[in-house]
């Protein structure tokens, strides 16, 4: 069976509501595009035949404030992973509003601790990025955390080795491609500026694109023995 879900990841809707980096205002969309978006899902699944799903990085306050409002009023889950050294700073997400994101069904999983290269930790590096930050998550929300998205999409056979270990049940990246809906390891796409639901997300679908994303998932498998 080929891969047929397509996880599209938002950074940021809206105008930023801190200072950012010009490569992470890259990557903040449109109210109106990321609304747009959440309304074409059902749509663009049922022609194409396959699953669209969404998740938010970083833990930015517009996930709060536009992106949980439309998945609500779709009927839609979502997930959230959220940065434990930016819980409660200002244009973050809060501990009560997280508690809400999961009370509406929606997801909290962990994007580290301090949104650093994890092919570069040491043994200190991961216990704080996969370990402390996980807790620090756990503790704010009062459920477990047991997702994690990979900041930069930086990985290698290491730090997928140390998601495992740390028992991570799903790993999400910036990997493109389609996914296996219930595999260990999911790609993802991220939209940004320019990005149009109608005009970008059907050419994902093609015969050769599904075909391309299986293949890449098993040899992943047996590159990375995960």
């Amino acid at each position: 069976m080929l891969a047929k879900t397509q996880v599209l990841t938002f950074h940021g809707i809206g105008v930023p509501a801190v200072p950012v980096s010009p490569e992470e205002s890259h990557y903040f969309v449109p109210i109106e595009t990321y609304q747009r978006t959440i309304e074409r899902l059902p749509a663009l699944e049922q022609k194409h035949g396959v699953k669209l799903e969404i998740t938010f990085d970083d833990g930015n306050l517009s996930d709060y404030e536009v992106g949980l409002p439309a998945l609500v009023e779709a009927g839609r889950p979502g997930r959230f992973f959220v940065l434990a050294a930016r819980i409660g700073a200002k244009g973050y997400l809060t501990a009560e509003q997280m508690r809400e994101i999961v009370s509406s069904g929606s997801v909290i999983g962990s994007h580290g601790h301090d949104h650093v290269d994890w092919r570069k930790l040491d043994a200190a590096g991961f216990q704080r990025e996969l370990y402390d930050a996980r807790k620090k998550i756990e503790d704010a929300v009062g459920a477990a955390v047991t997702e994690a998205a990979i900041p930069f999409g930086a990985l290698d056979a290491n730090v997928l080795h140390r998601l495992k270990e740390a028992g991570y049940r799903r790993v999400f990246t910036s990997t493109p491609g389609l996914a296996y809906q219930t595999a260990w390891f999911c790609p993802r796409f991220s939209p940004a500026n320019g990005f149009d639901p109608d005009h970008d997300i059907p050419p994902m679908f093609s015969a050769k694109k599904r075909l391309k994303s299986s293949l890449y998932a098993f040899a992943r498998r047996a590159k990375f023995r995960i």
